[in-house]
């Protein structure tokens, strides 16, 4: 009953607020919204606790029949254990925070009520997706998410580049869902079901079944696990289909946080370890999967470096740390991936929100490069920044720390090729993400204003409103780490996960983390402080340097400023033809054939009959003249067709 009403109490806050807001007001909304996520905390927390200390065995809580056509049947239903319960218990912690927080930077919107409804909606969304007990139950989810972000990022409508952002997005992840579906279709024609258990019973028993694509014979698991995965890099932004999340920063700085500290681009790492009994007899397609999240946390890690937004370079940063993620489940280690996204989303919720605050403060002023010198007038602002940025970058005893070093570890202990590239370039971005992070500190808080006066006159701390939720974060960002560490990845891991992640046997790789040499386990935090270093040594020794060498080396800085081009590649070889190919469907195919056909004979049809009426002229004897005429031809015809 708790865990229901976890999952469904932000339904009940959205719709009230949605269909009712008008009405009942905007604090009325804010309120019910708010309140509706607090139950679902306490409830989601209770039932964690219920499940892994109490005792209380997992399960499945049904809801009833949802598809049943012919032997195609589907439960809606609850799945109720250790991943679940986790994902269920962070979500509405995190949420219920952000919904709080909002209500102090959100004071001044004219539709209120709207936008918690999204809120809520949101939230629902995730909930549903991390509690499926199927395959399709999950995909509604997903999608719920896809349609909440497009609401959210689009939220300031009157705004041409939120509603471009928000297009972008939804078409961006539109192409990752098509890989999903795919593989969901291609699960059915395999297993012949949908619904996890079925899938998870029988995975051993379809390995070495075989899928002919492109004129070659594949193993069935492997193009599933690439197909389900492509899902997954549309969620969560991986290279290639990441460039919806740096715009994504167009939504309110609350829903940043929400889109990329607790929800939608963690849905493909979960995803990633829920289909865990599968990835593991799909060798090929998890090599594909650390392949792709350490150059992801790579290629963001060097992006982040140069931006000069402050929302944009955590965004980048969520780009990088969710590569890392994908780099532990690649090499198997599920829970090393999932516990990163636990300790993620306190970090980084505090660091968008914190932002949120530097934002609030500076009158809305988002460019670094236009910031500094505020530390002492919001000195709990930077503090709890600060206490984001010592997570983010690994140092310990912060909760970064853990986890980060957990998946480095895990790719080292791989002794793979694709878990020592995955290695190789987690520890580059290591101290790359201490390097930017502490960039964004300095700039932000340090030195002398750069901001004009009247801002600089106006700096203040947020309300309370805000800055509680900061506090809190600012407390799991310190202790979610070691709180958790030893239950998910120690010796005892398997008594808390259950069945929720289950291994090949083969995969020793938690087994093996125990035994990695000394080096590995200090080098991402000695190459973390070196970045620190180099930030304060140019930053704040040497503030005249960054300029100096973004000149010297100008077509780099140039490349990296802009993303690597990804967007005007995009551009260039899909965006621009396809409105070529699309004008031309139109203009010729659509204007010109389809509706200039039928319309040219519609003319020629009304121009003849506009001279025919012209015979209509009243007189009798022009009448006569007529028909004397056809009689004529009329006769004339008879006479040469009887000879």
């Amino acid at each position: 009953m708790l865990y229901a009403l976890a999952v469904f109490a932000p339904l009940v806050g959205s719709l009230i607020a949605l269909l009712f807001g008008r009405q009942i007001g905007d604090r009325a909304a804010q309120t019910v919204t708010i309140a509706g996520m607090v139950l679902a905390s306490i409830c989601g927390v209770s039932s964690f606790v219920d499940l892994i200390y109490s005792g209380v065995p997992a399960g499945v809580i049904s809801l009833g029949t949802w598809v049943e056509a012919g032997s195609f049947h589907v439960e809606w239903a609850l799945r109720y254990d250790a991943l679940s319960a986790v994902m269920v218990a962070m979500v509405t912690c995190v949420a219920t925070l952000i919904h709080i927080y909002s209500a102090g930077y959100m004071a001044h919107d004219n539709t209120i009520w709207k936008f918690f409804s999204y809120l809520s909606l949101f939230t629902f969304a995730m909930l549903m997706l991390v509690t499926a007990d199927n395959l399709l139950q999950l995909f509604f989810g997903w999608e719920g998410v896809g349609l909440a972000s497009y609401l959210l990022i689009g939220y300031y409508y009157d705004r041409p580049s939120a509603g471009a952002a928000a297009m972008k997005a939804f078409i961006v992840n539109r192409v990752g869902d098509l890989g999903f579906a795919l593989g969901i279709a291609l699960l059915f024609m395999v297993f012949g079901t949908i619904s996890f258990d079925g899938i998870f019973a029988a995975v051993s028993q379809h390995q070495n079944d075989s899928y002919h694509l492109f004129g070659t014979d594949f193993r069935a698991l492997e193009v599933i696990g690439v197909l389900l995965f492509i899902g997954a890099m549309g969620k969560s932004a991986q290279l290639g289909l990441h460039v919806w999340l740096p715009d994504a920063m167009e939504g309110p700085t609350p829903v940043s946080a929400l889109i990329h500290a607790a929800t939608m681009v963690t849905a493909g790492v979960f995803l990633m370890a829920r289909m865990s009994p599968l990835m593991e007899y799909a060798p090929y397609a998890l090599g594909f999967v650390c392949f792709m999240g350490a150059s992801t946390a790579l290629f963001a890690a060097t992006i982040g470096c140069v931006q000069n937004d402050i929302k944009r370079v955590i965004a980048y940063s969520t780009c990088s740390q969710l590569g890392y993620m994908f780099i532990a489940a690649g090499v198997g280690a599920y829970q090393a991936s999932v516990f990163h996204l636990l300790t993620h989303a306190f970090f980084k919720a505090l660091l968008f929100l914190s932002a949120g605050s530097v934002i609030h403060a500076m009158s809305e002023e988002q460019d670094i490069r236009k910031m500094g010198g505020i530390w002492k007038k919001i000195p709990l602002t930077y503090t709890v920044m600060f206490i984001g940025s010592l997570a983010l970058g690994g140092v310990y005893p912060f909760a970064g720390y853990y986890s980060k070093d957990a998946i480095l570890e895990a790719a080292y202990a791989a002794h793979t090729g694709v878990g020592a590239y995955g290695f190789w370039c987690g520890l580059i971005a290591a101290g790359l993400t201490a390097f930017y992070s502490w960039r964004l500190l300095i700039l932000t808080f340090h030195g002398a204003p750069r901001a004009d006066q009247h801002t600089m006159d106006h700096v203040h701390e947020s309300p309370w409103v805000m800055t509680v939720p900061l506090i809190l974060l600012a407390v799991g960002a310190v202790l979610a780490g070691v709180m958790f560490h030893e239950q998910l990845l120690g010796e005892h891991w398997e008594h808390f996960w259950g069945e929720s992640i289950k291994l090949n046997p083969a995969n020793k790789v938690l087994e093996h983390m125990e035994h990695v040499p000394g080096w590995v386990r200090l080098a991402p935090s000695v190459i973390g402080l070196a970045g620190i270093a180099l930030a304060y040594i140019i930053y704040m020794g040497m503030p005249a340097l960054p300029a100096r060498v973004a000149a010297a080396f100008g077509p780099l800085y140039r490349f990296l400023l802009n993303k690597w081009y990804f967007d005007e590649l995009y551009n260039a070889i899909i965006v621009r033809p396809l409105f070529c190919l699309a004008r031309g469907l139109w203009q010729v195919g659509d204007a010109t054939i389809i509706d200039g056909v039928p319309n040219s004979v519609a003319s020629l049809t009304g121009a003849s009959s506009g001279q025919v009426v012209k015979l209509q002229t009243g007189s009798i004897a022009n009448y006569a003249f007529a028909m004397l005429i056809g009689v004529v031809a009329l006769v004339s015809i008879f006479l040469i067709f009887l000879r």
